[in-house]
């Protein structure tokens, strides 16, 4: 059996039904483990390493969670980990799926091998 690549999902604390990720990423082949920002570190402190790490966007439009997710970005690139924003923009979730497929396949394909 072949073991599914993980994801990390940081969100922002908002877990409504039409902004989960889970479905979507099991639905391309993905595995996914989701946390909060303030729990991220932890939480790859005891997982594998990510093929890739999806940050939401904050609804709160908080500069806190702004500052904290580039560090986290900061952090990811360091390690080679491609980190994807979803709902930067004001992007909304309609047509998410494939732009999903699309962004997440080409960063976990560019990422390098460990």
């Amino acid at each position: 059996m072949v073991a599914l690549q993980q994801v990390l999902v940081v969100d922002d604390g908002v877990r409504a039904v039409d902004r989960s990720l889970s479905g979507e990423l099991a639905g391309l082949g993905y595995a996914s483990v989701t946390a909060s920002l303030e729990a991220a570190d932890d939480v790859l402190a005891v997982i594998a390493p990510p093929a890739a790490v999806l940050v939401q966007a904050s609804t709160r439009r908080d500069p806190n969670y702004a500052r904290q997710a580039a560090r986290l970005r900061a952090r990811m690139r360091e390690r080679g980990i491609p980190v994807i924003l979803i709902g930067e923009n004001g992007e909304t979730r309609s047509g998410a799926p494939v732009d999903l497929a699309t962004r997440l396949g080409a960063c976990v394909a560019a990422r390098p091998s460990f």
